[in-house]
């Protein structure tokens, strides 16, 4: 073993050595100068031992020119040039246009703002937007402003299933037919419905060579296998028939459809701030990617689909993690939240820039409540994970708001909803007159009904009072937030990105793929045997 007075170390045993002549300019042996040729990613870069020193060179062999000056050393170690643009899939990168295999996910209530995907897409990176739990007309001037500004892309909007209002998904589908949006990220499918498929197969075209064009793209983002393979799967012909006589769709479109998956891109979501099933990423994107091969073999699309990691992807090391585990492209989402152009208030991104892995939990959802559906979000600086998993408990115990104990409903109004429970119905009323009359018809002579539409009320409202910043409410802010969260703040404590205010979401992408590759150089030099300083291994974040 040779130790170098610079922390690097060369264990002869595990990679072979030869001379070289080496330009002497090239060559650096100090530690700072080292990490500056290891960051330096359009370079390949050379562990040289001259002497009883190890050092770094962006150049080795006889350059061919005899006025360079050159020393003899031995080539111990060497990386090829290694890029963010060059990490996971390039159809990837070419089907939406964008630099990185990188996608922000969508964050509902509008979190994933306006100001986050045009951010984004000026940049050259994809985000969608966070369409979920917003009424059309809001969906509506988010559509117009994005594609005003990115009039050629990058963009995504959420599409996320809706069972408990499916008003709501159908409308969604409908405003982005009429408005061409062409790529959606569909969320929290648990099968597929008529929406998602007429979304899909409305823009299905055949060209003059027969090649089938498919204009309309679907990022589907799972957490099961079974939810995974019926977005593999071409549209299911029942539903295809259905839209067919509606009118929705022609015989050609539904003949097409047989042809083509549901979906471009599943991405496989494990451990992630919302709707999740926590699982953990390691086991779950190997079984997808598994379960896309086999599916590929039966069906031998023109394209395979596509399968990229979210879900705990919060620093370089765990995107890179991703990558060579196969992933395709990566998603964030927690970390996103924290970022100036989020649509969060400052007080709940100071919070989560607090944050650390331990500080989430999982609380009941609000869109899937009666089904016991929970998310992740998180704990620190809030009572909501209590309060909502409280109100589940009285909704799991009960048949109706009458039949909770008088000092239960009065700690109730008192603490939680700040109201009378009646007040909060007739809210509950007017809020879904315009928006799903149908619920409140669902719940005039079903009292369990009535109950979880009251309780609702609660979960709906505290991620606004979360994005709004209500300071009335701060103890009731429902914050989304996955340990990728704790886990960037950890990465990023002692750079310029430990203050909110710096968190710019392009430049987050922008580190969080340079230093993905960055380790992938640092793993590559230690598979020949270089063992290198924690300095050397470490990518830490500095002003773009």
């Amino acid at each position: 073993m040779l130790l170098a007075s610079n922390g690097i170390r060369f264990t002869r045993e595990s990679s072979s050595s030869f001379t070289q002549p080496i330009p002497t300019a090239s060559v650096t042996f100090e530690e700072s100068e080292i990490q500056l040729k290891l960051r330096n990613l359009m370079q390949p870069c050379y562990a040289v031992q001259v002497g009883s020193e190890i050092g770094m060179s962006h150049e080795v062999g006889n350059m061919g020119n005899a006025s360079i000056a050159v020393i003899e050393g031995s080539l111990l170690a060497s990386v090829p040039i290694v890029t963010p643009e060059q990490l996971g899939d390039v159809d990837f990168r070419n089907t939406y246009g964008v630099r990185y295999a990188y996608h922000a996910g969508a964050m509902a209530n509008g979190i994933a703002s306006t100001d986050l995907v045009i951010a984004m897409g000026r940049s050259g990176l994809l985000a969608s937007f966070g369409a979920a739990g917003l009424i059309p007309s809001e969906v509506e001037k988010a559509i117009h402003a994005i594609q005003q500004a990115l009039p050629q892309g990058p963009y995504a909007f959420n599409l996320i299933h809706s069972p408990s209002e499916p008003l709501l998904e159908q409308g969604a589908v409908e405003l982005y037919l009429r408005h061409g949006v062409r790529t959606v990220e569909a969320s929290a499918f648990l099968d597929l419905t008529p929406q998602v498929v007429y979304y899909r197969v409305a823009g299905l075209q055949l060209a003059s060579q027969n090649q089938i064009l498919i204009h309309n793209r679907i990022i589907a983002k799972v957490s099961r296998t079974e939810v995974a393979s019926k977005f593999m799967q071409p549209a299911p012909p029942k539903i295809l028939r259905s839209l067919v006589e509606q009118g929705l769709i022609t015989e050609q479109q539904a003949q097409l459809a047989a042809h083509v998956p549901m979906a471009d891109d599943i991405t496989v979501e494990a451990d992630s701030g919302g709707h999740t099933d926590n699982r953990p990423l390691v086991s779950l994107l190997p079984s997808i990617l598994s379960l896309r091969d086999e599916i590929q073999a039966q069906q031998q699309y023109a394209t395979p689909v596509r399968v990229g990691a979210a879900g705990g992807i919060g620093t370089p090391m765990s995107a890179l993690a991703a990558f060579v585990m196969g992933a395709a492209y990566v998603t964030t989402g927690s970390i996103n939240q924290s970022c100036v152009e989020a649509g969060a208030s400052e007080h709940t991104k100071g919070l989560l820039a607090q944050a650390d892995m331990a500080e989430v939990m999982m609380a009941p959802a609000a869109d899937m409540f009666e089904m016991g559906v929970k998310l992740q979000v998180l704990k620190r600086g809030t009572l909501f994970p209590l309060r909502a998993q409280k109100l589940y408990d009285l909704y799991r115990n009960y048949d109706s708001i009458d039949d909770i104990p008088t000092s239960e409903r009065e700690k109730l109004e008192k603490q939680v909803f700040r109201k009378s429970l009646d007040s909060i119905w007739q809210e509950t009323v007017s809020y879904f007159q315009g928006r799903d009359p149908k619920q409140i018809e669902r719940a005039t002579n079903h009292p369990k009904r009535k109950m979880a539409l009251i309780f609702r009320w609660y979960l709906g409202l505290s991620s606004q009072w979360s994005n709004r910043g209500n300071p009335d409410r701060k103890m009731d802010y429902q914050i989304w937030c996955g340990p990728a969260m704790g886990a960037f703040n950890a990465w990023t404590q002692n750079s310029y990105l430990a203050q909110p205010a710096h968190r710019k979401v392009a430049e987050v992408a922008y580190h969080m793929m340079t230093g993905a590759a960055y380790l992938y150089r640092i793993n590559h030099l230690k598979t020949q045997g270089l063992q290198l300083a924690p300095a050397y291994s470490t990518y830490t974040p500095e002003p773009v």
